[in-house]
């Protein structure tokens, strides 16, 4: 396996290069792979920090938006990886990288249902009931601030 790069960035940090990339993997995973027909440019990236993770070419990624986006939390989504780098840990790793940035404020993510032992890894528990979006269980999760300083985001994303 090629060297893997991992690199937090803001809307306006990613080159077109890079936003191309995000946008043709996430089509990749949630509208081809899962068969799932969806809005994916909802508005939302311009205001998140991204987390790309890079071999050659882009392999996995996620967002997270600032709290009062979604939900009263800042909340984690987009979380993909390319099917022939899974099985590799880079998932755990991207959670664990993402809780040691922001894991010092209440994190909350819809993870689809399938995946709540995963999440439940670091310390999310379920809120409500299993719900459906765009076709796919899903279960609202959360997750604690943790106790002690995490790394500081940095600076804010622009919107």
């Amino acid at each position: 396996m090629d060297t893997i790069n991992w690199r937090w960035a803001t809307f306006a940090d990613l080159t077109l290069a890079d936003l191309y990339a995000v946008l043709a993997l996430r089509q990749r995973v949630f509208v081809v792979e899962q068969k799932c027909p969806y809005l994916d440019a909802d508005g939302l990236d311009a205001g998140a920090w991204h987390l790309l993770i890079r071999t050659k070419q882009l392999v996995g990624g996620l967002r997270v938006l600032p709290a009062g986006t979604r939900y009263p939390e800042m909340s984690i989504g987009r979380v993909c990886t390319a099917p022939e780098v899974r099985k590799m840990g880079l998932g755990r790793e991207m959670m664990r990288r993402t809780i040691a940035r922001f894991g010092d404020r209440p994190l909350t993510l819809s993870a689809q249902l399938y995946l709540q032992k995963f999440y439940e890894e670091f310390g999310f528990v379920p809120v409500g009931a299993p719900y459906d979006e765009d076709g796919i269980p899903h279960l609202r999760m959360t997750r604690a601030a943790a106790r002690g300083p995490s790394r500081p985001p940095g600076r804010a994303p622009s919107a």
